[in-house]
Order: C-alpha cells, then sequence, then structure tokens
C-alpha cells in the first residue's frame, strides 16, 4: 500500500509554532539563571530587575508555549470557533506579569533615588558580560519570534516577540545605568551612582508602554473588536465585486491566528441560482485576498432593482410558491385597481389543496401591492399528471381537413406542416407547425391558434389534446399545406 508524502501544512505551521516556542522558553531560562547569579554578585538593582524581568519571561515563555499547543487543537462540541482564542488568553497574561514587574521595579528605584536607601553597585565585568549575552540573545528569540509570527498570524508569538524587543531596550538602559556607575567611580562624579536605579526606573518605563500596547490590542481581540479601518477595507473589497448589489452585513472576529468572517450580500433577485452562488464565491475570494486564513461564510439575499413592474413581481411570487402565472391583467378603474390572471398548479392536485395553494399566493401578491381592491385566479393544472403516455398513430384525414376548412373560410395563408396524430388514452392528441408571416404580432398569432383549435374540437369531437407551433416563415395557401 502506497503513502502518501503530502505535507500538511496545518501540523507543519503549529511544529513550526512549539519549536520556536520551546527555544524560547529554553533561553528564558538560562537568561534568568545568568542574572541572578550576576545581579546578586554584584549588587546591581539593575540587573536584577532584568533577573526578576526574565524571571517573568520564563514564566510568559511558558503560558506561549501552552497556548500555542492548545491554539492547535481543532474544533470540537463545545469550541465552535476552535481554539485559538488560547493564544489571545496567553498573550493577556504576559501583559499582567510584565506589569507585576513593573510594580516591583518601580518600587526598589524610588526606595534608592528618593527616599536614600543606598546599595553599593559593582559594575564588574560580570555584570557587563551578562547584559550584553542577554541583548545578544534577546535579539536573536524576538527575530525568530516575530518571524513565525508573521507567517503564521500568531497573537502568542506576537506578543513573546514584542515582549523580547522591549527587553532589548531595558538591558540596553541597564547597560547605560552600569556604565554611569563605573564613571563616578573612576571620575569622581557622585550623582552618577544612582544611575543604576534611574536605568532600573527607565526600563519600568519601557515595559510599562509596550505592556499597556499589548494588553491594549488583547483585551480588543478577546471582546471580538474590530479595527474600524480593517471592517472598512474588507466591505469595499466585496461591495466591489460584480453582482454585489449592497453589503447588508459584515461582522468579523479574531480568534488567535484566524479570522472569522459573517458577510450578507445583497444581490438582484433575477439573477439565477448558479449566478448568485458565483457572486458569492467571488465575494469568499476577495475577503480571503485580505485575510487569506479567514474562515468565510456568505449568506445571499435577493433584492428588487429599482421599481420592478407589476407583472414580474407577480410572476416571481407564482415561482416562489411553486407555481406559474400566465394571462396577468391589471385593470385600473378612476381609484381602484384589480388583478386578474390565470395560475397554474400541479395537476395531480385535489380542488381544496390548490385552492389553498392559491390564497396563500394571492396572500402574498397582496402584500406586496396592499392597493389592490380585488384579486381574482383562475387555477387550472400546469399539464400531465403523467410524463410518458402510450399512443398510437391515428388517421390525419379528418384533422387535415379541418384544418384546410379552417385555413380557407379565415383567409388565412399558412404552411401546415408535421401533422402528427395519435390516439392516447381514448382520444385524439393532436399536433402540428405552421408558418405565418414573421411582421405578426404574437397577440394575433395566439388569437389565430385559439380560433383554429377551437374550429377542430368543432370539427373533431373527440380531439383531446392540441399543440399548434407557430413560428415565422413564408406562409403558403391550403392548397399548398401538407
Amino acid at each position: 500500500m502506497a503513502t502518501s508524502n503530502k505535507a500538511d501544512p496545518l501540523a507543519d505551521a503549529n511544529r513550526e509554532k512549539r519549536n520556536v516556542a520551546l527555544s524560547s522558553l529554553a533561553a528564558a531560562l538560562v537568561l534568568t539563571l545568568l542574572k541572578v547569579v550576576v545581579g546578586l554578585v554584584t549588587n546591581s538593582l539593575g540587573i536584577l530587575a532584568e533577573a526578576a524581568h526574565s524571571a517573568l519571561d520564563l514564566v510568559a515563555a511558558g503560558v506561549t508555549l501552552w497556548a500555542v499547543r492548545m491554539s492547535a487543537r481543532p474544533a470540537d462540541r463545545e469550541h465552535h470557533y476552535g481554539h485559538g482564542k488560547f493564544e489571545n488568553l496567553a498573550a493577556l497574561v504576559e501583559t499582567l506579569l510584565l506589569l507585576v514587574t513593573c510594580a516591583w521595579i518601580v518600587y526598589e528605584g524610588v526606595g534608592r533615588l528618593a527616599l536614600g536607601r543606598d546599595v553599593e553597585v559593582d559594575p564588574s565585568v560580570w555584570a557587563f558580560a551578562v547584559i550584553l549575552v542577554s541583548i545578544v540573545v534577546d535579539v536573536s528569540r524576538s527575530r525568530a519570534l516575530a518571524t513565525v509570527a508573521r507567517k503564521h498570524n500568531s497573537q502568542a508569538l506576537e506578543a513573546d516577540a514584542l515582549h523580547f524587543s522591549t527587553d532589548v531596550w531595558s538591558s540596553t538602559v541597564v547597560l547605560f545605568g552600569l556604565f554611569g556607575v563605573l564613571a563616578a567611580e573612576k571620575f569622581d562624579l557622585p550623582w552618577l551612582v544612582k544611575a543604576d536605579a534611574a536605568a532600573a526606573l527607565g526600563v519600568a518605563a519601557i515595559v510599562v508602554w509596550v505592556s499597556l500596547k499589548l494588553g491594549r490590542k488583547t483585551v480588543d481581540d478577546l471582546l471580538d473588536r474590530v479595527p474600524q479601518d480593517l471592517q472598512e477595507t474588507v466591505e469595499q473589497a466585496i461591495a466591489d465585486v460584480p453582482g454585489v448589489e449592497r453589503v447588508a452585513k459584515l461582522r468579523l472576529r479574531r480568534s488567535g491566528p484566524q479570522v472569522f468572517a459573517d458577510v450578507t450580500l445583497a444581490v438582484d433577485q433575477s439573477a439565477p441560482f448558479e449566478g448568485a452562488h458565483d457572486v458569492a464565491s467571488r465575494a469568499e475570494a476577495a475577503v480571503r485576498q485580505l485575510l487569506p486564513e479567514a474562515d468565510v461564510v456568505v449568506h445571499v439575499e435577493p433584492v428588487a432593482l429599482g421599481e420592478e413592474d407589476a407583472t414580474t413581481s407577480v410572476r416571481r411570487l407564482a415561482a416562489l410558491h411553486g407555481l406559474a402565472a400566465h394571462a396577468i391583467r391589471i385593470y385600473e378603474e378612476e381609484r381602484t385597481r384589480s388583478l386578474e390572471l390565470h395560475l397554474e398548479v400541479d395537476d395531480s392536485l385535489d380542488l381544496d389543496e390548490a385552492h389553498r395553494q392559491a390564497t396563500e399566493f394571492e396572500r402574498a401578491v397582496r402584500e406586496r401591492f396592499p392597493k389592490l381592491a380585488r384579486i381574482v385566479t383562475h387555477i387550472e393544472p400546469a399539464g400531465d399528471a403523467a410524463a410518458t403516455v402510450r399512443a398510437e398513430a391515428a388517421g390525419q384525414s379528418e384533422v387535415r381537413r379541418a384544418i384546410g376548412e379552417f385555413l380557407e373560410s379565415e383567409k388565412i395563408t399558412a404552411n401546415v406542416h408535421d401533422v402528427k396524430v395519435q390516439s392516447a388514452g381514448g382520444e385524439l392528441a393532436v399536433s402540428f407547425h405552421c408558418h405565418l408571416d414573421a411582421a405578426t404580432a404574437i397577440t394575433d398569432a395566439h388569437d389565430f391558434t385559439n380560433r383554429l383549435e377551437s374550429h377542430l374540437r368543432r370539427r373533431v369531437p373527440e380531439l383531446g389534446r392540441v399543440v399548434i407551433h407557430v413560428e415565422p416563415g413564408r406562409p403558403r395557401g391550403p392548397a399548398e399545406s401538407e
């Protein structure tokens, strides 16, 4: 049995996200240990602040790894939109951890600067070394996380990347603080002794700013808030699709790396089903062009374009009820209007059911045209209940003679041809073609066939079904007919 070597894109994406989150966790663990040891040896508040920051980085990296694993789970009976919100939740947890770190740093920094709490700081080579190593590691993992976050639209990884990019700046501030303490010792500048504490406050300021920015975005996603410009951009892209008359509704929500879009479109009600489906497919493609991983559901609603004429509306309402309407007449009398029409129903129905369907149709017409004073429907069968019936060829002479008599008495020239007479169900079924002048009005042609059919029924008593096909052509006289 052959096995497929085709890769699963979703599985590959989840694997890549897990790997980069795991590497971030390992880096956070190493840096935390280094900073704690060096911070205690050098007694540097800046480095200890960085150690505390890295400890929370370790927790944040662990939360990110957990969220990435959870968000990879498919939708189930309890999570219809999947588990992507776990990534948003992880980003919120990271924000809260960062703010806790900042509170401790501010407390210690203010104590040393304003309250005179003196702590000797040793700006040794180890202090500089651990900060430089921290900067290199943070730059590396921040870039790796950001790359994978952009590639797979992962908010948890994006939060981690943003988190560690701020570590680079905060470590840089601590580095300058150490340089300040070193300069105070070398050049007898006592005011620089407090540079380490000032650097710690600088770290706190940077982290608070980034935390609030990240927290706002995370809360927005958890509350399904959508940026106004994104909503407008997607709506405009859908509105530009040919066949879309109006975007009736557009709802967007984010769940982790995935975006869900519910779209309701207004489409011309006269468009065929296939055409409306094609419009919906193009609208879906337009959304995915802006949001490639979006889960899109499109609902199409028919709408009337402009002022629809009354006869078209009546035919459409009949079709919606599974019926057919013809011979529609609207009579206008002074201040009132009335409607009369022929309504075709399934010929297998009894009168009770046929009348019920006609009544439902009339109710719909009254809702559409509330000012109609009167509606009269002539109920008639749509056609034979059986599509196929047994038939035998029958003699044509009597039918042909009756046709000839009619044409001669009416003084109408026509090329009657393809005459077929069959015996079916105890009656005669007649069909034939005839030519009339191409300029003949359709109403006159219809009147001609009605008169001809009536004449045939009078002359051939056993006549049942009659079908006369009229076509434009060079008419010939009775003597020339077949």
